[in-house]
């Protein structure tokens, strides 16, 4: 299997799962409606984590823009790599929100929020303040990127690494993802965004257009945030 394969399931899958848990929480009608955040949070964990599982010996299974650009600029990823990399990862993120709407196809005229049909398939602020909600995504990206450079650098973590991975996203989750849905990865909002846009789901709504370039730029630079502050300390 080629990395440019590898990264694109991966990241189907990664966005199938994660997408489909809000989806089962949130559709009218699903026998999982009202699961609530810690049910949200935990799937999140599971679904960057099993691809990454899979597919790390191939590609590294980055399954993110933000991190594949973050590890280029310090120096642990070629950059010549970087733009099939983007590709694979932001056409993955398409295919797996396409996969969600068709798994609860018939939810979708059952549910009559907008915003909890957008909200199935990329993030949107809790309080609308693009400056507050670029600096939380920076934060928590920064954060993850740190973490997971940390987690591969320790041995500790030999033979667990995934795992930790794993946990760092349900962390991150649970403590900082109130404000903005914690994106943290382009390839799991902005490619949903445009599937959103493009599906025909009944009553959907906009797709926020506005404030899709925050969960992009913000993660992207709390990326090479995150990889350059790890550079600095180790």
């Amino acid at each position: 299997m080629s990395k440019m394969m590898a990264e694109f399931l991966g990241t189907m899958i990664l966005v199938y799962l994660g997408d489909g848990v809000c989806a089962n929480c949130t559709l009218a009608k699903s026998k999982a409606q009202g699961g609530g955040w810690i049910v949200i949070t935990a799937a999140w964990a599971i679904a960057v984590g099993l691809p990454a599982y899979i597919f790390g010996g191939i590609s590294g299974a980055h399954l993110n823009p933000a991190l594949t650009i973050g590890l280029a600029v310090v120096g642990k990823f070629p950059a010549a790599e970087v733009p099939g990399y983007v590709i694979a990862q932001m056409l993955g993120g398409f295919v797996g929100a396409v996969l969600v709407w068709l798994t609860f196809l018939p939810h979708w005229k059952e549910t009559e929020g907008q915003a909890d049909k957008l909200g199935i398939f990329c993030t949107a602020p809790a309080i609308r303040n693009l400056k507050a909600n670029f600096l939380t995504e920076f934060l928590a990206t920064a954060t993850l990127v740190f973490g997971i450079l940390g987690i591969g650098a320790t041995k500790a973590a030999d033979g667990f690494g995934t795992l930790f991975v794993a946990l760092l996203i349900f962390v991150l989750g649970a403590s900082l993802g109130g404000p903005t849905g914690y994106a943290m990865n382009p390839a799991r909002d902005l490619s949903p965004r445009i599937a959103h846009a493009v599906l025909p789901i009944a009553g959907k709504g906009d797709s926020d257009w506005s404030y899709a370039w925050v969960p992009v730029f913000g993660p992207i630079v709390g990326a090479i945030a995150g990889a350059l502050l790890f550079v600095a300390v180790f």
